[in-house]
């Protein structure tokens, strides 16, 4: 299903509830931080993988404009690391896009009150209970925010001109961040890099 289908999907179950009143929807990651700050909604609802400007990005650009704006993200990965950096970045509601309409309205009405959503479909006990050094340690833990922002893009087979510009970084320093996570994983090419995606069950087969 095409993005525009799935973002319009998402609109129309939320307008069709009777529950909430959708005031925009855009398609990109720039475009989504203006209309967030032109609009002033209680909650925006964001896909994990927005084109031009990354969700994590947005999340930090977000939350530092500090207009009290909730974030929930849609996510089509369920991966400890990937969860916990979308919460750094400042999101406050994680749903998957596999989960019910049920859990969507709920992670909406939860983080404007206040709280924190995560979607119940996750082992949270996996997520938040800390891993102990060398006791089945996940080499994906060793890897920065930005490290693995970078390494989510590269995995999706997005060209490092492009990273540079939806992390609003420079190609030179986007570079750096590849090598270094290269070195961490043990990596030494993309290809390498998918594969290992693909056993981790990041990116999805075929």
């Amino acid at each position: 299903m095409g993005e525009d289908l799935v973002r319009e999907a998402f609109a129309a179950l939320l307008e069709t509830s009777g529950l909430y009143m959708v005031t925009g929807q855009c398609s990109d990651g720039f475009a989504a931080l203006q209309m967030v700050q032109a609009l002033r909604p209680a909650a925006a609802v964001v896909d994990l993988d927005l084109p031009k400007l990354h969700t994590m990005e947005f999340l930090s650009k977000l939350q530092a404009l500090r207009l009290g704006v909730r974030t929930v993200v849609v996510s089509s990965r369920q991966d400890r690391k990937t969860i916990l950096e979308v919460l750094r970045c400042g999101a406050n509601g994680l749903v998957l896009r596999s989960g019910p309409a049920k859990h969507l309205f709920d992670a909406i009405d939860q983080t404007r009150r206040g709280g924190i959503y995560i979607t119940p479909l996750l082992d949270l006990e996996k997520i938040f209970v800390p891993l102990k050094a060398g006791v089945n340690e996940d080499p994906m833990s060793r890897l920065s925010t930005r490290e693995f922002q970078v390494f989510s893009m590269l995995i999706e087979g997005v060209r490092a001109k492009e990273i540079a510009a939806r992390l609003d970084l420079s190609p030179k320093t986007v570079d750096t961040y590849r090598s270094s996570l290269m070195k961490k994983l043990d990596i030494h090419d993309v290809a390498g890099l998918v594969k290992f995606a693909l056993r981790k069950k990041l990116v999805p087969e075929g």
